[in-house]
């Protein structure tokens, strides 16, 4: 007996199909799952096979035209069956439900907007097999699956009687090969106080105090072959980044806007120089201070820079060696970061990143030359310091750094 193949609904938003192409022509024997008709929707164009068999009788949509879904698409049967009157009741069909969906005075043509009818997708069941023990797939699924190298065997099929056909294979997704290489897992620990403290202040600072950031460039020449003669004294060894520190003294003595910090109702300009200087420790940063910095020598900072670093490490701080500076120093250089930005220490107003030093083509005299340049990045609280105070500022601080006998004076 005849059966009547409708225009699909392939996608949510789709009210009509265009048929791109017909892979069958009228008089084709047609199989369960055989490819029949391409279909432009809304979305993409998709192949539609066949979920009955028979002999293909009628072509309702011809290739380039376009129809409301649930209209007949093609109708399949025995062959030599005659459809006519099949095709005039579905028409009859669809004027009745017209005029019992719309008004009287409505006319006919409002039936191709109506809501179509939504063809049920058949629920995927295991894949069955025949009595030979083959598996029941459609044509077009086992050159897809060969195609794809997908082992038609471990398809889920949703044809008649779970034979496997085109959907399938393209929804057909492999088991991972090993879910237990790939499980998530994860360790939780508690936070401890230190952690809570740098937490809240550092979140305090970032939300609070409008950041802003200067970066300016170093040459590190000069302050190479200083810090190599200093060390060359008996009982002398400084750091980079105790000149750092010493320089950045001396320029936030020249510069009291930036040596200034945030109290609410007031702007507080410290006439001394404390600087900070920022030290790792396991549960994360301390920031122990060398007071009157700028009032000591050279060996005098690394002297109580070694010793808070020490003291840091052994937990042996108290809460007066990191309280009360007037500006921060944080240097990631030994790390081997290049430039950062780092966020403020309030209620200072300022902190500064010091990058590593590199070495890269520079220009001197007109000629490109090897040479050694160190990064630095100022974090302003805007509150406090304007671009061309913080800007005058690095630029100080870039003489000293590149002139090391001005910090004996």
């Amino acid at each position: 007996m005849a059966e009547i193949v409708r225009m699909p609904r392939l996608s949510d938003t789709m009210t009509e199909g265009t048929v791109a192409k017909w892979h069958k022509k009228v008089g084709d024997a047609i199989s369960e799952g055989d490819l029949l008709a391409e279909i432009e929707t809304d979305k993409a164009t998709m192949e539609f096979e066949s979920f009955q068999e028979g002999v293909l009788l009628h072509i309702g949509v011809g290739e380039s035209a376009s129809a409301p879904v649930d209209c007949i698409l093609a109708i399949l049967g025995e062959e030599g069956e005659d459809v006519k009157a099949m095709i005039e009741a579905d028409a009859t069909s669809a004027v009745e439900e017209v005029k019992e969906e719309k008004p009287a005075a409505a006319p006919v043509q409002e039936a191709k907007v109506e809501t179509p009818k939504v063809t049920p997708t058949p629920t995927p069941v295991v894949a069955t097999k025949s009595a030979e023990g083959r598996t029941k797939a459609s044509p077009l699924a086992r050159r897809l699956a060969e195609e794809k190298g997908v082992d038609i065997t471990k398809v889920a099929g949703s044809g008649d009687g779970g034979r496997v056909v085109k959907r399938d294979v393209d929804n057909y997704q492999a088991p991972a090969a090993s879910s237990v290489a790939y499980q998530e897992s994860y360790t939780e620990e508690p936070i401890s106080q230190m952690r809570k403290v740098i937490a809240r202040r550092l979140a305090e600072s970032k939300f609070s105090a409008p950041h802003f950031y200067l970066s300016i460039s170093v040459d590190m020449d000069n302050a190479m072959t200083a810090r190599k003669a200093i060390n060359a004294l008996p009982d002398t060894k400084v750091s980079f980044n105790d000149l750092i520190v010493k320089a950045s003294a001396m320029a936030l003595r020249e510069h009291p806007t930036v040596n200034s910090s945030w109290r609410g109702d007031v702007i507080r300009r410290n006439q001394h120089v404390n600087v900070g200087v920022a030290v790792a420790v396991e549960d994360g940063l301390l920031v122990p201070v060398v007071r009157f910095t700028d009032t000591k020598s050279l060996s005098e900072i690394s002297a109580e820079v070694k010793g808070f670093a020490q003291g840091a490490k052994d937990k042996k701080l108290q809460p007066a060696d990191w309280e009360g500076s007037t500006f921060t120093i944080s240097n990631l250089g030994m790390f081997g970061i290049e430039e950062f930005t780092a966020i403020i220490n309030t209620p200072d107003a300022c902190i500064l990143a010091v990058g590593g030093i590199k070495q890269v083509p520079v220009v001197k005299d007109g000629q490109v030359v090897p040479g050694n340049v160190m990064k630095l990045s100022l974090s302003c609280d805007h509150r406090v310091v304007d671009g061309a105070s913080g800007a005058a500022f690095l630029n100080t601080l870039k003489t000293y750094i590149e002139n090391p006998v001005t910090m004996l004076k």
